[in-house]
């Protein structure tokens, strides 16, 4: 048997690569938790999640205080048990946001050992359905900027050979919006995917009311369009678009994804490792999705979702904006608009420790 002996935790602060402003919110920085977890037979495995400005320490908090005890001198082999045991010990504060992105940082770091024990990659342990995916930019299409850079950025990720470019909404009126997608649409023709993301800013009436003006451009998916706890708003407005409804980065349990597949709520699964809770209910929700014929297209995280995106029949893209250049050794080979899942043992990050060290605030 091989026990769990120790698990390190730190946070590492990044700042963003780009302004980055949506209907919502900004985004400040990248609170980074990372989790390492030691063994007994000397291996070790890391694991990460995130938050982009608030509660860090809080996720820190709970995997120091509570986790840790929790899983010291077990086995550390049988993921799916053990992360039964961290939901065990942690009722009171589920399901919630840092209850999960304090699994995630774990679970991840138990699979990322589990593959470097096996040999594996990420990508072979959860599937290897496809040997790479394309990917779509959101970079360039961040709501503070103006129309002409927003044009020109779609432009510069057509060029670049990127699949798909996706464009913020929630202007004050629906006439704005329509004008930024539609001088995006004729700049770079139809063959380009554009999605549209609200980040949750719209009632259900807004939300119909504005899929009807995107309808005619072709878009790809309305994303986030309601609050994540509106699910009846969002069987209204799938029901009254030829637009999918792209949703799950808001969304922290399997139960919860269960419930928007079940309703016919969801025309695109996004679901987040970090957000639901790690890699191993992250495989539970893309398996639903599938079971109910819905494609999946992860949100953030690239370096990790690249694997799991590609390792299941139902992934269908890879979002582009890549977070970690500053804190890792190794970089995403992006060739004719599509990335391959690295086929290393373990979640196929190379951290950096000396970066880690200059970032670290925790």
């Amino acid at each position: 048997m091989t026990r769990i002996e120790r698990i390190d935790v730190q946070l590492v602060d990044l700042e963003p690569a780009a302004v980055r402003v949506d209907a919502m919110q900004s985004f400040v920085k990248q609170e980074t938790v990372l989790a390492t977890v030691h063994t007994s037979d000397g291996l070790s495995g890391i694991g990460y999640s995130y938050t982009i400005g608030t509660g860090g320490r809080a996720v820190v908090s709970l995997i120091r205080d509570h986790l840790v005890p929790a899983l010291l001198g077990r086995d550390a082999r049988p993921v799916e048990a053990l992360w039964r045991h961290m939901l065990d010990q942690t009722r009171a504060t589920t399901v919630g946001a840092i209850t999960s992105l304090a699994f995630a940082a774990v679970d991840t770091a138990l699979w990322d050992l589990r593959g470097r024990r096996t040999g594996e990659s990420l990508w072979r342990m959860a599937g290897g359905a496809h040997e790479r995916l394309p990917v779509y930019d959101t970079e360039g299409g961040w709501l503070h900027l103006p129309i002409e850079e927003v044009v020109a950025g779609a432009q510069r990720s057509a060029a670049a050979g990127l699949r798909g470019v996706k464009i913020k909404v929630g202007r004050p009126s629906p006439a704005e919006d329509a004008e930024r997608l539609a001088a995006v649409r004729v700049a770079v023709g139809p063959e380009l995917e554009v999605m549209v993301d609200a980040n949750q800013a719209f009632t259900a009436a807004e939300a119909i009311r504005r899929a009807r003006t995107y309808e005619p451009l072709d878009i790809a998916w309305f994303e986030e369009p309601l609050p994540a706890d509106d699910l009846a708003g969002h069987r209204r407005l799938s029901a009254s678009t030829s637009v999918p409804v792209a949703v799950g980065e808001s969304l922290y349990s399997v139960q919860r994804f269960g419930a928007y597949l079940a309703a016919g709520a969801a025309g695109i699964v996004q679901v987040d490792v970090a957000r639901v809770g790690g890699i191993t209910p992250w495989l539970k929700v893309a398996h639903a999705a599938e079971a109910f014929n819905v494609a999946v297209s992860p949100h953030f995280l690239m370096e990790l979702h690249v694997s799991l995106a590609a390792a299941v029949p139902n992934g269908i893209f890879v979002e582009h904006i890549p977070q970690l250049q500053a804190i890792t050794h190794s970089t995403l080979a992006i060739e004719d608009g599509c990335v391959t899942p690295p086929d290393v043992p373990g979640i196929g990050i190379d951290w950096n420790p000396d970066a880690l060290d200059d970032h670290r605030v925790a």
